[in-house]
């Protein structure tokens, strides 16, 4: 059973920066596939940024495409979330994902197996 657990979210002002984190247990990255999705209260879960690492794979959302980089350490069993400039919008609980999702599942929830239990961030104006 993979436990993932995420952290280095908190409260930061528009166009700042944070990073995210997300280490496994129980369970590699190498074999699976990495997601970020964020949800906001009363809201769907939204996916942010996803890693296929065995074909170095990156996707992102439009709205974060160019601002957010995901990335992973093998050796620390760690995926990352860069954020840089930040805007009110991306305020919400972000989450780390790991599974095997097929091309059209990456961007979805039903792609992931396995989820940490959210970090927040806040994005004050």
């Amino acid at each position: 059973q993979v436990q993932l657990m995420e952290s280095g979210g908190e409260l930061v002002q528009a166009g700042g920066s944070l990073r995210l984190s997300c280490v496994a247990s129980g369970g590699t990255f190498g074999d699976y596939s990495a997601g970020w999705f964020r949800q906001t209260p009363g809201m769907q879960r939204e996916f942010v940024a996803a890693g296929r690492w065995a074909t170095r794979a990156i996707y992102y959302a439009d709205s974060v495409k160019g601002r957010f980089t995901i990335s992973r350490d093998s050796t620390k069993n760690t995926v990352y979330l860069e954020m840089n400039n930040l805007k009110p919008d991306d305020t919400g609980v972000y989450y780390c994902a790991a599974g095997r999702p097929i091309t059209s599942t990456i961007r979805t929830e039903t792609g992931y197996r396995y989820w940490g239990r959210g970090t927040q961030v806040t994005v004050s104006s």
